[in-house]
């Protein structure tokens, strides 16, 4: 006997019911005028299923849902055995998580996808180029969705207390810091809200009385897949373009995101042959160095030799300007999560990814005049941040002309666009 009725959590009951109202999301409506297979590949909580079911309700065929991860292949084939019956009737099913299934499975779609009786529609934290096989991506058209913005965050939490009649009980700092602690997660920051509403009390919470009763969403990041492949990239290209601040930002993100220190360390070992080379000959000597030191001390001590060799590549050719460096850094990492690297510094092994313009404006460093662009290595929603202060000693001295040297450099640039 069922003592309580639990109702469906506050996402669900104010889930949008009509495409303008996804927020933070640009779609076609056109889609619904010849529903055909989509795959939605974006972040968590940023409008897939939503989105779906939409769709699904819009088309007015038969909806079947179900769990990449919670079902099997006799799920999908008792929703086929429907179609043979009727084969004039289509069905829509929506698996979440498509990116699961393993290439048997995703193979029994291919059949009814081609005589047109089911439209699949997949959602999918993960590059589709990666996860799914190329005859079903063929057959399926791909939306990308964006990570949500600060403002369409601050959206969902207005459309919630107008759903319950009640303010949040949290100052303004507060509610901006539980935005941006959701990371771009509507149903995170949802989840957030209903703990909330349910608080008996009259008072505004504190930024710091928050952080008591509501833990961070966890970075998104894959460590095999083209999330680790962005980091990595962006990494790579600002050590390229001298940019230390950048460089030591992406390694954070790394590292706080669960990147194993020594792929950086080869990474770095890498770097200081190809893009440094004899112009400074003691680069390679400071990256072994520094996988030394990590293989001897580990995690956390050995961070330290990573963001020291770092600095070291980026400014290429001690204080303890790289032990601050690497704080700051990691502290600003950590409160701005999971930004996403920007389209110009990412790298587009397959054709759908050149096709989404990544790789598109970058600029590459050697072939400008003193092999320095002045590009911006940063993500597009951070403002340019110095970590790296260098003092007037030893030869951070010399390191510091020529940070001062390129911050001229960029000035000048900005200037001219600005002009």
């Amino acid at each position: 006997m069922q003592l309580f009725a639990q109702s469906p959590p506050l996402a669900d009951r104010i889930r949008p019911t009509e495409l303008e109202d996804l927020i933070g999301q640009s779609t076609e409506s056109s889609f619904f005028e010849t529903p055909l297979s989509l795959i939605l590949w974006g972040p968590p909580g940023s409008g897939k299923t939503t989105f779906a079911k939409i769709f699904a309700q819009k088309s007015g065929f038969r909806f079947e849902e179900t769990s990449a991860v919670m079902h099997a292949t006799a799920k999908f084939k008792s929703i086929f055995e429907g179609l043979s019956l009727d084969p004039s009737q289509k069905v829509i099913i929506l698996i979440d998580e498509i990116h699961h299934l393993n290439k048997s499975q995703q193979d029994i779609f291919l059949p009814y996808l081609e005589n047109g009786s089911l439209i699949l529609i997949g959602t999918t934290t993960e590059n589709p180029s990666f996860e799914l096989r190329a005859a079903l991506l063929s057959r399926c058209k791909v939306i990308v969705f964006n990570r949500l913005q600060l403002n369409d965050l601050d959206k969902i939490l207005q459309r919630a207390e107008n759903f319950m009649r009640k303010e949040l009980p949290l100052t303004l700092e507060a509610r901006q810091h539980l935005c941006l602690i959701s990371d771009g997660d509507g149903r995170y920051l949802l989840n957030r809200a209903e703990e909330l509403f349910s608080l008996n009390t009259q008072e505004k919470l504190t930024i710091e009385e928050l952080q008591k009763l509501t833990p961070r969403r966890p970075m998104v990041y894959d460590k095999s897949q083209e999330e680790h492949y962005n980091l990595i990239s962006a990494f790579h290209k600002s050590l390229r373009g001298s940019d230390v601040d950048a460089a030591l930002y992406w390694m954070n993100r790394m590292l706080i995101a669960g990147e194993n220190p020594l792929y950086i360390l080869r990474r770095l070992i890498r770097f200081a042959s190809e893009d440094i080379g004899l112009a400074d000959p003691d680069a390679l000597v400071h990256a072994i160095a520094a996988h030394q030191s990590y293989s001897i001390l580990g995690s956390p001590e050995g961070e330290l030799a990573i963001s020291n060799a770092v600095v070291y590549m980026a400014t290429a050719p001690k204080s303890n300007a790289g032990y601050a460096a690497y704080n700051r850094s990691k502290e600003c990492a950590e409160l701005y999560g999971s930004l996403p690297v920007p389209h110009k510094i990412r790298n587009a092994p397959t054709k759908l990814m050149k096709t989404l313009k990544y790789g598109d404006g970058y600029i590459y460093d050697h072939d400008e005049e003193n092999a320095f662009s002045g590009e911006n290595f940063f993500p597009d929603d951070l403002s340019r941040k110095e970590f790296y202060r260098p003092v007037e000693r030893g030869f951070e001295r010399e390191v510091k002309k020529r940070i001062e040297w390129w911050e001229k450099i960029r000035k000048q640039k900005r200037d001219q666009v600005n002009f």
